[in-house]
């Protein structure tokens, strides 16, 4: 099955490269039917101008992004010099700390494959 997700450039940028393998995302109901060996079709943000394509590897749920980032390396999300605080602070200005706790939490592994 293939999914299709927007991403910002330097996110977008680091999985291109090979120095992002783990895609963080609120285990919502569109996320929800995401399967290991699925292809997520990633869509540059805002231009909407680039694709890359990526496997699903793995997946693994946690309650709260905090216990993901204490049980991933952060060179895994491409953020290998950041502090945990750091990790959070960021991650919240993307989902709130509401959508966290109704939702829960979803590291998506990925492989990339191509354009």
């Amino acid at each position: 099955m293939e999914h299709q997700m927007g991403l910002y450039g330097e996110y977008f940028q680091a999985i291109k490269e090979g120095r992002k393998t783990v895609e963080v995302r609120l285990n919502d109901e569109k996320r929800r039917k995401i399967n290991v060996g699925d292809t997520i079709e990633f869509i540059l943000m805002p231009e909407q101008n680039d694709r890359l394509r990526v496997k699903v590897t793995e997946i693994r749920k946690y309650d709260t992004f905090q216990a993901m980032y204490q049980d991933i390396p952060f060179r895994d999300f491409d953020c290998e010099s950041w502090t945990m605080e750091e990790m959070i602070k960021g991650t919240y200005q993307i989902y709130s700390p509401e959508q966290e706790k109704y939702w829960g939490t979803l590291a998506i592994t990925i492989e990339y494959q191509s354009g």
